[in-house]
């Protein structure tokens, strides 16, 4: 294991102006179990103004110097150098207040997360891990470093990246560690959502999902508390054989790992039930408008952990609409109209993650939403109407038979039905003719 070109070139400057330089943490770690990785972050014993003198001849930006991190750019390549430090305090559960420069690698590594990610390598691919991180890759644990208690309390976003981790890597978290995050979980509440949300997508996406969603569920409902409700809810019908919340997770693993949009919709997709549950005589669950009361509170909660305008519309659009009944080509093109093409066949694949995770004979009904899946691509080879755009009247054509105002777009809406439910055909003649008659009555 050898640096590439570029990191080697970074490392070889600072070794050339006689200063220890290591690549550390993701990278290494990545590097040493055979994945792919992003970024690659360096640590040295150089302090910053050292630093500065070594890179004079490159891009170089003052990322955060007080701490003593630059991020210097080779060949259009960044990389995040930091001078060995031991933290200070942290009082906000999040950034040290002060560091301390040193010249011990082994000091450096004491302050990092977890054993794994505390693992440097030089540019020749000799390793330095003082505290077994390999030997924890090897046996897929997840360990703090030192005392977890500690590590949680300088930084609680560690809680959500050790349940992350696990669920990314295929991993266990060890005993204390796990203790701890359950002990500790409420000290995520002094974390930004944003930090929360983007270790949460990760999370869901991660190929171990599903036994960490159940495992640290309080750790899950920490900081989305509108889940609690679903944690352990028996649902009390045929369809089901979970939990409200077990099954939310295992739908989840049945959407594609590297679609987090979908997998996000299926964390949100029945947070409405619990608030919609009702028993009939025989004592059967039902939840009428779950879907539209679980939208609403998936905007609310996504608003809260600062998702984007576009990834809340789509995961409501879907959720909102997962309930809904659909039989025939008509129904098809109501829906396509209603939610647009794309997002049309991202509900014919959520409603089969949704079914995946119910008992088994409700899979029957995933091959019926393949045939609503051809029959929306039939609709779209053959250019079929379903939208008012595809009508072949215009609004102005309807202003020369006498309509105005409202009246024009209540008859489009009119007319547009009755073609997607080829009650009329979709001809300037056939529209405009009944469009007349309406007028007269």
């Amino acid at each position: 294991m050898k640096a590439d070109k570029n990191t080697e070139q970074v490392l070889s400057e600072l070794e050339k102006h006689g200063f220890e330089a290591y690549m550390v943490g993701g990278c290494v770690r990545d590097t040493i179990m055979g994945r792919e990785y992003n970024d690659i972050d360096i640590t040295t014993n150089a302090c910053p103004d050292e630093m500065l003198e070594v890179f004079s001849n490159y891009k170089v930006i003052p990322t955060g110097i007080k701490h003593g991190t630059i991020t210097v750019l080779c060949n259009g390549s960044p990389y995040e150098i930091t001078t060995y430090r031991i933290d200070g305090e942290y009082t906000d559960h999040r950034r040290p207040d002060s560091v301390e420069f040193t010249s011990d690698i082994t000091a450096d590594l004491a302050r990092r997360d977890f054993t794994i990610n505390a693992v440097a390598m030089d540019r020749n691919g000799c390793i330095i891990d003082p505290f077994d991180g390999i030997h924890d890759m090897k046996d897929g644990i997840i360990r703090c470093v030192g005392e977890p208690e500690k590590r949680f309390t300088e930084d609680a976003l560690r809680i959500m990246r050790a349940v992350r981790f696990a669920s990314q890597l295929n991993f266990k978290i060890e005993e204390s560690t796990s203790d701890a995050i359950h002990r500790m979980k409420d000290l995520l509440q002094n974390i930004s959502h944003e930090r929360i949300r983007d270790e949460l997508d990760k999370l869901i996406c991660g190929s171990n999902c599903v036994e960490i969603l159940l495992d640290y569920s309080d750790v899950i409902t920490a900081v989305i508390p509108e889940f609690k409700p679903s944690i352990g809810l028996e649902q009390c019908s045929p369809y089901h054989k979970y939990t409200v919340w077990e099954h939310t997770a295992r739908a989840i693993s049945f959407a594609p790992a590297d679609n987090v949009k979908m997998r996000r919709t299926l964390l949100f997709h029945d947070i409405g039930k619990p608030a919609c549950m009702k028993f009939d005589e025989t004592g059967r669950g039902h939840f009428k408008q779950h879907d539209r009361v679980g939208a609403e509170i998936t905007e609310k909660v996504m608003k809260k952990l600062r998702y984007d305008t576009k990834s809340i519309s789509y995961a409501t659009a879907l959720i909102s609409n997962h309930s809904k009944k659909l039989r025939s080509k008509s129904d098809v093109k109501k829906m396509m109209y209603r939610i647009g093409d794309e997002l049309f066949f991202a509900l014919t694949e959520m409603k089969k993650c949704d079914n995946s995770a119910k008992n088994d004979f409700v899979l029957d009904e995933n091959v019926f939403f393949e045939e609503l899946a051809k029959m929306g691509r039939e609709v779209i080879a053959n250019d079929e109407c379903r939208s008012l755009r595809g009508l072949a009247v215009k609004g102005s054509e309807l202003m020369d038979i006498g309509l105005s105002g409202a009246e024009i777009g209540e008859m489009q809406h009119k007319l547009l039905e009755l073609v997607i439910e080829d009650k009329l055909p979709n001809t300037k003649e056939a529209l405009l003719k009944y469009a007349e008659q309406e007028c007269k009555k």
